[in-house]
């Protein structure tokens, strides 16, 4: 039996792996995370930034360890649980999720096996755990002696845990320990991010974490083990404390303009080399050259390929990343500048990645000699529950500082325009900031339609039930406007789940549901919820009250009047789905459970408008 292997480790210390951990460890595809840093081209901005994914995995396997043995979880599980830990970044691409974004943007590059694509990492991560360590000879003997079962099986298995495939495993609480939204990868990256680059924003107390994490029904929710009022009250702070720390990190680290100067440097340069890849080869083994960026490529290898098929133009971004010469921000827009309409298109746009690059690459020709990179951050807690004695929470409903918080991350969104520093533009940065604005407000919209043409865009399938029942229930008078609060956002996830089954509006409503809380539950259409609230095209209301012996707290929605004007040209572009939408909520009209309120007409219409309501 082989000897146990003992890792100093900077920030968790003392990590001790066992054999078959060794085993795993030792593959090629662990070992090629020696080679892909942890956070990209982030060293350029903080030198120290350059611990790798080898050691994060290693981390996480540490830290899913601890939090299982908090849980009291039986050894096998524990076991699953590490190697899970340790494998769940094996398919990560080289230079963190620059290729991601490739992928996104460039949909004939996105890899095909049995008619799936693969377009992020997990889906690497998850054929690597599954199809091809089982095949290795001694691996397979060494589950099959060890845990009695068949090698695949187990492997299966394992991937689900690592990829965060709770719903498909009958022990969900194994894949929360790894993908959750209080997690060990979480943990770990916060942690070890803010070692590396000197941040103190990561800083999290692991300790009071872990014990806030309980098992209920079979799910990891936040709760103390003795149900005290206190102790869930503490485990709601450790979890804000953690979100805290996320939001922290993505403005301080993520957001930082020397990183996304970085990152689009290597994106246009990756995209320019594809390209050429492409026309060299043909479009099956640029294909196949992009699933060795998952599976066998490292950083060098990454760069090496971009040399080996740059055009100039990329070969000088790579040379003046290679020397440190980063293109600096002459122009940057936030969602503090932005009005809503623009705010609720470039979020809309940021999340598909064609349009995306359709954005980009016309605000360069229009500014001429830059760069442009439009990123929003993503990743807000949207299934974790609060324990309580008559019926569990969501966090994000308990705890106003983390609904809060949800809106922050939601609404972090960044477009900005880089120069060459030896370039000096023949306009000063106000002009460039007003042209930038001039141009986005003008293409953002057409930049839309041409998306919608492509393919539906669920969020803004929500806004126009937003809008419908809007429709059915504004009263204007003299001076005054009444409009309709939904009082539960229940109502919303019924009504989507309902149009989802009307042959027209499937598609506009392609959410996926379950209803394990007991009502049906789509963690992305409140995700989309959440970023029309962060880019003001709805309106979230706090309201406090009692149930069972208890004060709660809910959130109320209404449109607000740039949602509503937003909303009217989509009514246009989605004409018969609007219809059909508008005359079922008509028959269901007195069932919409809304209160009316009634403000100032000058106090809800855009001044821009001189007409009332429509």
């Amino acid at each position: 039996m082989q000897k146990p292997l003992i890792i100093q480790d900077p920030v968790h210390k003392t990590i001790i792996l066992d054999e078959f951990e060794q085993m795993i460890l030792n593959t090629t595809h662990v070992q090629r995370l020696r080679n892909i840093q942890q956070l990209g081209l982030v060293d350029h901005v903080y030198p120290g930034a350059n611990h790798t994914r080898f050691e994060h995995s290693i981390g996480t396997m540490h830290m899913a360890s601890i939090i299982a043995q908090s849980l009291s979880l039986e050894n096998e599980d524990i076991r699953k649980i590490r190697l899970a830990g340790l494998l769940h970044d094996v398919g990560h691409s080289a230079f963190s999720h620059a290729v991601e974004n490739v992928l996104k943007r460039n949909p004939q590059l996105q890899p095909e096996k049995e008619g799936q694509k693969f377009i992020k990492h997990e889906a690497f991560s998850k054929d690597i755990i599954s199809r091809i360590l089982p095949q290795d000879t001694y691996i397979a003997k060494y589950v099959e002696s060890e845990f009695g079962t068949d090698p695949f099986d187990f492997f299966d298995e394992i991937s689900k845990i690592a990829t965060g495939a709770a719903h498909s495993l009958p022990k969900p609480y194994l894949a929360q320990v790894i993908a959750g939204d209080v997690d060990a990868d979480r943990i770990d990256f916060l942690l070890r991010d803010s070692y590396h680059t000197g941040v103190s924003f990561g800083l999290i107390d692991v300790d009071q974490i872990i014990s806030s994490l309980i098992i209920k029904d079979g799910n990891i929710v936040l709760g103390s083990s003795d149900g005290s009022t206190y102790g869930n009250d503490m485990a709601l702070t450790a979890a804000e404390s953690m979100l805290i720390s996320r939001a922290h990190h993505y403005t301080a680290i993520i957001h930082n303009p020397g990183t996304q100067a970085a990152r689009v440097m290597l994106l246009y340069a990756l995209e320019d080399s594809l390209e050429t890849f492409k026309e060299n080869y043909g479009s099956d083994a640029a294909k196949a050259e992009v699933v060795q960026f998952f599976t066998e490529y490292n950083d060098n290898d990454l760069i090496n390929f971009i040399r080996s098929n740059s055009s100039d133009t990329s070969l000088k971004l790579l040379n003046d990343l290679r020397d440190g010469r980063l293109y600096v921000p002459v122009a940057r827009l936030s969602q503090k500048i932005l009005r809503p309409s623009t705010r609720m298109s470039l979020s809309t746009i940021a999340r598909h990645g064609v349009a995306t690059k359709r954005l980009e690459t016309r605000l360069a020709g229009e500014l001429g000699d830059v760069l442009v990179d439009l990123t929003v951050a993503s990743g807000v807690p949207k299934s974790m529950r609060i324990a309580m004695d008559d019926e569990d929470g969501f966090f994000y409903d308990e705890s106003a500082l983390a609904n809060g918080l949800v809106r922050a991350i939601s609404r972090q969104l960044s477009l900005t325009a880089f120069s060459h520093p030896d370039v000096v533009l023949d306009k000063d940065s106000s002009l460039v900031l007003s042209e930038l604005r001039r141009v986005v407000d003008d293409l953002s919209p057409r930049l839309l339609h041409f998306t919608r043409e492509d393919h539906y865009l669920p969020i803004e399938g929500i806004i126009l039930l937003f809008y419908a029942v809007h429709s059915l229930f504004v009263d204007e008078k003299p001076g005054f406007v009444s409009i309709p609060r939904l009082r539960h956002i229940t109502w919303l996830y019924r009504t989507i789940r309902e149009f989802n089954g009307f042959p027209r509006l499937r598609n506009l409503f392609d959410y996926s549901f379950h209803e394990k809380y007991g009502f049906p539950y789509s963690e992305k259409v409140f995700e989309d919820i959440q970023v029309l609230v962060a880019m003001g095209i709805v309106d979230e209301d706090l309201r406090y009250y009692e149930k069972g012996g208890r004060f709660r707290q809910s959130y109320e929605y209404v449109l607000t009047w740039e949602g509503v004007e937003y909303a009217e040209t989509l009514a246009d572009a989605y004409r018969p789905e609007f219809d059909e939408m508008m005359s079922h909520l008509s028959m269901i009209k007195h069932s919409i459970k809304r209160d009316m309120v009634t403000i100032p007409t000058n106090r809800y219409v855009s001044k821009k408008r001189s007409k009332g309501v429509k």
